[in-house]
């Protein structure tokens, strides 16, 4: 993701992601009381684990929800709170810094509502990548993750004949279906395979991730926002500045899955029971509810679509530059919003899961 604070950054543009937490919420509160009702931190310190936590204010939003419902939760039960453990992971290349400058007032926050003898909260970070082991075993209570887990560890191999596209697409050969679907069944199967060392017998996971409403691969909500960057790609081919050859080798190392392949990897790994699994719609830009009635060149269709082109700049800028170099983004980005522009309220959304998962 983008880093810093700035205006093509990410902690600037990840509105939608924070609607996509805000919808799963109520999911994230069952998950609590779940952990509630096994008595198992009580009296003790509650450790969490936000994993892709990215670098903006939605991580300490999460975090804050979760420390509410507990407390609640306690206060319910007229038990003590226990202490609580915050561990913010994403990869070494996160921009950490930007969260670390709002624990201070996260902690005044913390202290003014709870009082100054109130529990402690520690919050520290945990770089690295949630497919590989990060904690000690059995040393988790929760584990929340939005948006994060449709990245993959890498791009799928054997891509070479996708040519002209990035992802999967209605013109991409079989074999890039298979080695996308390929590539989530080994990540997932890794990450629960992860989790389930490092959370404790009746723990819990939340996952929100986008996905696919339908098995087909080549759906417009599993696959719209990549081939409108692939489109916005060729144009800069035509117009001579991004080779073809550097455009044949660019994929995105990204899956969005269906239902049936999400609940098949957690029922083969075997290691969590699916407690819940639920779906919503969320606009590539949340802050326009409705803009059907808009044409191309009318200025709120516009700034519709500048806001979708900030928010995937975001998270595509560093995946872009590192294959074709800086001096095309904002070209790229130019052409993105126009084909944005062009698209109808009902395409311009995310389908999204959330689930709830208990360790065995």
């Amino acid at each position: 993701m983008n880093p810093g604070d700035g205006e093509s950054s990410y902690a600037m543009n990840s509105l939608l992601q924070e609607t996509g937490i805000r919808k799963a919420l109520p999911i994230l509160k069952q998950a609590i009381r779940g952990i509630n009702n096994h008595d198992l931190f009580f009296g003790q310190c509650c450790k969490m684990a936000d994993m892709g936590c990215s670098s903006g204010k939605n991580t300490l939003l999460v975090a804050s929800y979760i420390i509410d419902t507990i407390i609640e939760l306690c206060n319910e039960k007229n038990l003590k709170p226990p202490q609580f453990q915050v561990c913010l992971n994403d990869l070494i290349g996160n921009d950490f810094n930007v969260l670390f400058k709002l624990l201070p007032d996260f902690y005044a926050t913390f202290k003014k509502e709870k009082g100054e003898n109130f529990s402690p909260c520690f919050v520290s970070a945990v770089p690295g990548s949630f497919y590989c082991r990060l904690f000690p075993d059995r040393s988790l209570h929760l584990v929340h993750s939005s948006y994060s887990v449709h990245w993959l560890s890498q791009v799928p191999e054997d891509l070479e004949n996708n040519k002209l596209n990035i992802y999967m697409a209605k013109t991409s050969h079989p074999n890039v279906f298979q080695a996308y679907g390929n590539q989530f069944k080994t990540d997932f199967t890794k990450f629960l395979q992860m989790r389930s060392k490092e959370i404790i017998r009746g723990g819990r996971m939340v996952l929100t991730f986008v996905g696919r409403s339908v098995a087909d691969p080549t759906s417009e909500d599993g696959c719209r926002v990549w081939n409108l960057l692939a489109q916005s790609l060729i144009d800069m081919v035509k117009e001579g500045l991004v080779r073809e050859s550097d455009l044949n080798s660019f994929n995105v190392p990204v899956y969005f899955p269906c239902e049936n392949e999400v609940t098949n990897v957690v029922q083969n790994e075997g290691s969590f029971s699916l407690v819940s699994l639920n779906t919503f719609h969320a606009g590539w830009d949340p802050q326009v509810n409705d803009h059907k009635n808009l044409n191309d060149y009318d200025e709120a269709n516009q700034k519709h679509a500048e806001n979708i082109a900030k928010a995937v700049r975001a998270i595509t800028e560093p995946l872009l530059t590192s294959h074709f170099g800086i001096s095309i983004i904002d070209g790229v980005f130019t052409k993105y919003r126009k084909h944005v522009a062009r698209l109808a309220n009902n395409e311009a959304r995310f389908f999204s899961f959330a689930i709830s998962l208990e360790k065995k």
